[in-house]
């Protein structure tokens, strides 16, 4: 998460004249107006539920002298250790705090990212938002009687609602190169990241732990002199498994930056970016639709093909991600050192046979089952009956053959039978025609 500061701390993140800005597609804080509003509208999501419960007494958050609240943090909102990753690119809005030496922790599960620095004022806190997308917030990391965790709606959004999100709230992976006091080098070039980026363009900034044979990436690299690092020194930062040599790691609550952590992360901000998406896109076009159709006379409801057409690309572009279109190839074996996979690996929901959305191949490819495990998020249960209901019939026909597009040519026939099948046994609420 991103931070910038304004003022005090903030966070990461009838006419028909008028009508016309709005048909062109959500972007450009589209989502601050009428149907999402954005920062008026009052969140539901894991971190808002959890200060509810602060607030009324039902639970507290201890205070550790070193970590402050991060350790009741993770625990309270169900946030593994084992998914900690580490960069240490000066890229948020705690950059003082933040170097090779005293990198930036981040944690997750399926719908929270938690932030750490070293001696850092706040905890920059993010939640997946079945209406709002990605909400922000921070968390003094002050002991007090009820702690806050603080609503941010201002500059957190400059970075977390552009191109880079899909134009909305939401979370970006990026690969920088970095110098020795951990300030991007950004005439070396970087790199938006997600499950479909090269491994070798991956983890410029960050520290990574595992092992991934001769594929090479760009993670445990610091640039010095601007020169572009020896051979002796990228092959020192492949294959690494320990990070005690380049940091004080006691000082975190792990020794890790697990690859595999790495990789999931990746797929799912772009997974949550794309339900955020469909969401708004659906909201909004029936939201123009109605405000049009009242302007000229006409029944509210009465269907407009522009409405269809960007409620059917939003979809489509969720499908894709659900389906791992053009995912980046594995040529090694890929482990990590955390225990994250194993954890993550369990979680299930899982099939009569015991196969589930969440089991790794990491030999080819990330997951052995290459649909999205977000299919069971709230995020996705959510979305308006219109844009789910083009989900539902388009992955349909894509795990029926009927859909051959080249995009899909990663899955196998027995990829798709598995599919269809793992959804059928664990996913309630399906359409009544399910393959």
């Amino acid at each position: 998460m991103v931070l910038r500061r304004r003022g005090r701390w903030v966070a990461w993140m009838v006419c028909v004249s008028p009508l016309l800005a709005t048909s062109r597609g959500v972007g450009d804080d589209d989502f601050e107006r009428a149907p999402i509003e954005y920062s008026k509208s009052t969140p539901d999501n894991r971190v808002s539920r959890l200060q509810a419960k602060l607030d009324d007494g039902e639970c507290e958050l201890s205070f550790d002298a070193e970590r402050g609240y991060l350790p009741a943090l993770l625990e309270a909102l169900h946030v593994p250790v084992e998914s900690q990753m580490l960069v240490f690119s000066k890229t948020s809005l705690q950059r003082r705090r933040i170097s090779p030496r005293t990198p930036r922790a981040i944690y997750f599960n399926d719908d929270v990212y938690v932030g750490f620095c070293r001696a850092g004022e706040v905890l920059e806190v993010s939640a997946a938002d079945p209406k709002l997308g990605t909400v922000f917030y921070t968390l003094e990391q002050r002991q007090a009687d009820v702690p806050r965790l603080v609503r941010q709606t201002d500059s957190c959004l400059v970075c977390h609602s552009s191109s880079r999100t899909e134009g909305v709230p939401g979370h970006l992976a990026r690969s920088v190169s970095v110098g020795p006091s951990g300030e991007p080098i950004l005439s070396a070039g970087s790199a938006m990241v997600d499950y479909r980026t090269p491994i070798a363009e991956r983890w410029g900034g960050w520290y990574v732990t595992g092992t991934h044979g001769g594929q090479k990436h760009l993670g445990n690299l610091i640039l010095r002199g601007g020169k572009s690092p020896t051979d002796e020194q990228q092959a020192a930062a492949q294959n690494v498994t320990g990070l005690e040599s380049r940091f004080k790691v006691g000082q975190y609550l792990a020794p890790h930056s697990d690859i595999v952590a790495l990789m999931v992360l990746e797929h799912q901000t772009l997974m949550h970016n794309r339900l955020t998406k469909a969401n708004f896109e659906a909201r909004a076009a029936l939201h123009y639709q109605a405000e049009l159709n009242r302007a000229l006379g006409q029944p509210a409801d009465a269907p407009l093909d522009s409405t269809a057409r960007r409620i059917q690309s939003a979809a489509d572009d969720v499908v894709d991600a659900l389906l791992f279109v053009e995912e980046a190839e594995i040529h090694d074996p890929i482990a990590g050192t955390s225990g994250f996979a194993e954890a993550f690996g369990n979680l299930g929901p899982k099939d009569a046979s015991g196969r589930s959305f969440r089991q790794f191949d990491l030999r080819r490819r990330l997951f052995k089952y290459p649909c999205s495990y977000l299919i069971y998020s709230t995020s996705f249960d959510s979305l308006p009956d219109e844009v789910r209901q083009c989900v539902w019939q388009r992955l349909a026909a894509v795990l029926r053959g009927e859909d051959d597009s080249a995009k899909f040519s990663h899955l196998s026939a027995q990829d798709r039978m598995d599919i269809a099948s793992i959804i059928r046994d664990t996913k309630s609420n399906l359409p009544a025609d399910w393959p």
